[in-house]
């Protein structure tokens, strides 16, 4: 089953592979052509390697993420364990905090605060869902909406919140 399907995926990958004695489309073959000196070469250079990329963007195959797209990622998967993010984008932009790096909390406006027997649940204006796993209270009254909802990293892959000003309690992401 797995060769019926790696068939058709390989058929898409033969022009780039066989495209430019075997050059595969990124961008370091574009850099690498400012490095020759003729201006032919280097100019013929720039051509087939930009074709190969734009053949591969083209068909899917390559595309371009900015760093505000890399951080809306982090913040929209904030709660989720996703093994493979930092694969993606992470070594582009580095593991530096203060240049969007590693996210370790996260301050959101609250849409919706239910309490329930088995504790709260929060949804919060970007869509996430929360849901108290501890039996500490939240600080929340009954009046009014809470307005912000801090999220922080706890310990071994744990997640804790405060709402407004209230006491942090333990928390998992629904959705």
């Amino acid at each position: 089953m797995r060769a019926i399907l790696a068939a058709p995926a390989l058929l898409l990958l033969i022009p780039f592979a066989m495209a430019d004695n075997g050059e595969t489309a990124s961008t370091s073959a574009i850099y690498a052509c400012a490095e020759k000196t003729d201006d032919a070469a280097r100019l013929a250079c720039y051509d087939s390697a930009v074709g190969r990329l734009k053949m591969a963007e083209e068909a899917g195959e390559v595309t371009t993420i900015s760093r505000a797209e890399v951080e809306e990622v982090r913040r929209d998967s904030f709660g989720f364990s996703i093994s493979s993010l930092p694969k993606l984008a992470m070594p582009k932009f580095g593991n530096d905090k203060d240049k969007g790096g590693d996210l370790d909390n996260l301050t959101e406006a609250v849409a919706r605060y239910t309490s329930g027997l088995n504790g709260a649940i929060i949804t919060l204006e970007n869509g996430q869902v929360w849901e108290q796993t501890d039996s500490k209270r939240t600080g929340v009254r009954r009046r009014g909406t809470p307005q912000t909802a801090l999220i922080k990293t706890a310990a071994f892959g744990s997640f804790m919140m405060k709402i407004d000003d209230g006491p942090l309690f333990r928390v998992k992401r629904l959705k």
